[in-house]
């Protein structure tokens, strides 16, 4: 079978790039973020032209022609994937329009040209006041300024200079405009994973980009339904929820944006400071799509957004303006502030109170899913808790939605759309929440030494619901601790280990992990169990304070059973070390499977 090639390669000349992003022609959906290129990027690509070196490729899709109500066709638009920076570079030092940065402030380049030495450098106060340099060269190279007129007043302020010299000079800089540009137009058919390996082969060191990426340019393409504006909406919202502070910055730089009603719908970010849940533009775009229309995978966003009829593979306008509506509406309902909240709340509830707790964007993300889809279906608020705090832990415990999210996406929003959750979740936990899950195969997860692990978290996370106190506090709750930052203690000490021929991977073993008072971590230092807790147990009879403020027996056997801590710890040395991490990755295991029942 004879292969078909799927795209084109030409050159351009700089002056016809310019002139689609002009006629709008060519779409920047800046999918790449807002312009970051420092200064002297923009310089270097001047004179990477000016001296007729290569620049590299861009690479446009084009967006397929749909059909329109009346029957005609209208032809689609070149969406730039790659060369957003390099051509927004362009637009900025020889058109003279201003781009926004990455603090979302707009910004023009000024580049100036020295005829004489034929450097190019970013306009400053030195250069303003030298006459050798010709500040601004976008009016010379977009030919607004007389060339003969312009040497003759350079030659004026520089009287020593070669005439012919100057003229050739300028004559050169005004070529960039016809100097040629790499373009490879990808067809709008086809797949996604077909642009992306295209892209990565052809820009090996760049960014890959996602689907995620793909599915911001159709977005943004898209000026008959407000494409651009949703994609600033999406854009913004993930912005402000790191950084609030930006707020005003995006008010007074986009002030198009700012009198929408989606900006209204954001704003209340500008005095939140939660940081349990940031998501980037591939979260949020991910659950709006998944929650809105019960499909998983990007790459059917990606097609109905280009009004792709799944049945008759043709583009219809149709389906383009449904896609919208339903897009905008996910995202209205992820940018909510109440929904936002309360999801955060019950995160919160189920004892995950700090971001470093969760490893997992995407069970955070398919939870939030839960609970729009949820609310959608009008569950009571009482089950949607419980649901999504059992499927957020569950989906932990099992990693879940570690391989192949997006088609674990698809399979269970499927599910949940079409049948009552509750039967879906026991058959879930039927299948990956047994007694063997419990009973074996947990205890062996937490045989590990990562702190970072997800069934260490899971366990911390027990405590938190659970309010318990921190390993020998009186008062001092694991909640606390980690709001704090408080230590992770080895309960046999790290130093003590070593000295005894332990290795790293031995010590660091997350069953000999607990949180406890920095005060008391370090006056334990390298005493072994025996040593200290006796100490401990001492203080319980009326001996002095050493290790925290326990003095009743009953108190610290609560705190032993609530940090999972084996109540013969009190009499172990090194050698029977392995015995105390069999001992207490059951106990650990047990506390785990409590915690779940009771959410």
């Amino acid at each position: 079978m004879e292969l078909v090639q799927k795209y084109s390669v030409n050159n351009f000349p700089v002056a016809i790039i310019l002139n689609w992003y002009l006629s709008k022609e060519i779409a920047i959906p800046e999918i790449q973020r807002p312009f970051v290129w420092d200064s002297t990027k923009v310089r270097n690509l001047l004179d990477s032209l000016y001296q007729g070196y290569p620049i590299g490729y861009l690479i446009v899709w084009k967006n397929p022609s749909i059909k329109l109500k009346d029957g005609k066709s209208s032809e689609g638009k070149k969406i730039l994937i790659d060369g957003q920076q390099r051509v927004m570079s362009l637009i900025t030092s020889i058109l003279g329009q201003e781009v926004v940065n990455k603090e979302y402030q707009k910004q023009k380049i000024i580049v100036s040209f020295n005829p004489i030495t034929e450097k190019f450098e970013v306009l400053n106060s030195a250069i303003q006041k030298d006459v050798a340099w010709i500040h601004d060269i976008s009016s010379i190279i977009k030919g607004e300024s007389r060339l003969s007129k312009v040497i003759t007043e350079y030659c004026k302020k520089n009287q020593s200079v070669n005439k012919d010299k100057i003229e050739d000079s300028l004559e050169n800089l005004k070529k960039i405009m016809s100097r040629p540009i790499g373009l490879i137009e990808l067809e709008h058919d086809l797949d996604i994973e077909v642009v992306t390996e295209i892209f990565i082969r052809i820009n090996s060191e760049g960014v890959p980009l996602n689907q995620a990426d793909f599915a911001m340019s159709k977005v943004a393409s898209n000026e008959t339904y407000n494409g651009t504006i949703l994609r600033k909406c999406v854009d913004f919202f993930c912005h402000l929820t790191r950084a609030p502070e930006f707020f005003d910055s995006i008010k007074e730089g986009d002030k198009e944006f700012a009198d929408t009603d989606l900006f209204q719908k954001i704003s209340w970010l500008k005095d939140e400071n939660e940081d349990l849940y940031e998501p980037g533009y591939s979260d949020l775009l991910r659950v709006a799509f998944t929650s809105e229309f019960n499909r998983g995978k990007l790459a059917d966003l990606v097609s109905l957004l280009s009004g792709r009829n799944f049945e008759t593979r043709s583009y219809e306008e149709k389906i383009v303006k449904e896609s919208f509506e339903k897009l905008k509406e996910g995202i209205l309902n992820f940018i909510n502030e109440t929904n936002f909240k309360r999801f955060i709340m019950i995160i919160k509830s189920a004892g995950f109170i700090s971001s470093d707790m969760i490893r997992s964007t995407n069970a955070l993300n398919f939870a939030y899913i839960l609970y729009l889809k949820l609310r959608s279906q009008n569950y009571n608020p009482a089950e949607i808790e419980k649901y999504v705090r059992k499927w957020f832990v569950l989906s932990i415990l099992t990693e879940r939605y570690s391989s192949s999210p997006e088609s674990q996406f698809d399979f269970d929003i499927r599910n949940i759309s079409s049948r009552k959750f509750e039967e879906f979740l026991k058959e879930i936990e039927n299948a990956q929440l047994s007694d063997a899950f419990w009973d074996s195969a947990l205890i062996q997860s937490l045989k590990t030494p990562v702190s970072s692990s997800p069934y260490f978290n899971v366990f911390l996370a027990a405590q938190v619901k659970f309010n318990e106190k921190g390993f020998l506090s009186k008062d001092i709750t694991v909640k606390d601790l980690i709001s704090q930052r408080g230590d992770i203690h080895h309960i046999f000490p790290r130093d003590y280990l070593k000295s005894k021929g332990f290795k790293r991977s031995d010590y660091n073993q997350i069953a000999n992990y607990s949180y406890t008072q920095s005060e008391i971590n370090i006056k334990i230092g390298k005493k072994p169990p025996k040593e200290y807790l006796l100490d401990v147990f001492r203080q319980c009879e009326g001996s002095e304070l050493k290790y925290g403020g326990i003095t009743d027996k009953q108190i610290l056997l609560e705190n032993f059973r609530d940090n999972c801590v084996p109540d013969d710890t009190r009499n172990m040395e090194f050698e029977q070390f392995q015995d105390f991490l069999e001992k207490r990755r059951k106990l650990m295991a047990k506390k785990i499977k409590d915690y779940y029942n009771s959410l």
